[in-house]
């Protein structure tokens, strides 16, 4: 990935979207206080609501885009995925899924995240973008692949032309996972092998939600996936991480737009 900086705030790109205007953004740039500082993002954690809209203003002026288009959802760690025309008056979010995407040129797709991954697609023949928040119960879910299904089913895309990268989120190392996450795993994935790691004292585990998105976009038929490789848990300077900071912390920005 590629980090830039601009007007106070860092982001990162993925080189493999292609010319598609994306940021994934640290936590640096804003005006939250501790424990939010400082762009914190996320409007229900109890940051004061003038610094996280500021903060979103902030972060979209940096990238270009226009905010009063930007459309989001009310994330609720399904594998429910909604086409995003433009914002619903009267309201800052489109519906209660985990998944957006659209065709519409100057309209932003944003979502939130502290640990879970962000998932980002661009198929640059179609002209179709897409954004998806993927914790570890979104993942045994299948939300990496039902972005693609999605896709194609409205737009006629074809998953071999589908670009996707797998953002910022807690690593294997840092992700200790109980056996009900295991099984989930085992269930929807037909097995364990090289996403849960045991330790080898204990034997307690360790979720890849890294492998485990890849594996889904790669049995969807997306063959061009970008893995960021950066531990939220592990780069709290960077980002938010919930299970590192303990629940009391905010949200980074992702931001995709045509």
């Amino acid at each position: 990935m590629e980090q830039i900086a601009r007007d106070g705030l860092v982001y990162y790109r993925f080189g493999g979207l292609g010319n598609v205007t994306h940021g994934i953004f640290t936590r640096q740039g804003g005006e939250s206080r501790a424990p939010f500082d400082s762009l914190n993002l996320g409007g229900n954690v109890g940051d004061d609501p003038k610094s996280v809209r500021r903060n979103h203003e902030r972060m979209y002026a940096a990238l270009g885009v226009e905010d009063a288009r930007a459309c989001t959802v009310w994330q609720v760690h399904s594998a429910d995925v909604v086409i995003a025309n433009a914002p619903v008056s009267g309201r800052r979010w489109l519906a209660h899924a985990d998944g957006m995407m659209t065709d519409r040129v100057g309209t932003p797709l944003s979502m939130r995240f502290a640990d879970c991954t962000p998932l980002l697609y661009h198929d640059p023949r179609k002209g179709v973008i897409a954004l998806a928040h993927a914790g570890w119960r979104g993942t045994v879910q299948g939300m990496a692949s039902a972005v693609v299904r999605a896709m194609v089913t409205a737009y006629g895309c074809n998953p071999a032309d589908i670009r996707a990268g797998i953002g910022p989120s807690i690593s294997v190392k840092r992700y200790q996972v109980g056996e009900e996450v295991v099984a989930a795993v085992q269930a929807y994935f037909g097995t364990t092998d090289g996403l849960i790691r045991r330790d080898p004292v204990d034997g307690t585990a360790y979720f890849d939600l890294w492998a485990a998105n890849r594996l889904d976009l790669e049995r969807a038929g997306v063959e061009q996936i970008e893995v960021s490789g950066l531990c939220t848990a592990e780069h709290v300077d960077e980002f938010y991480s919930h299970r590192q900071e303990k629940g009391k912390t905010g949200r980074f920005g992702a931001v995709i737009a045509l």
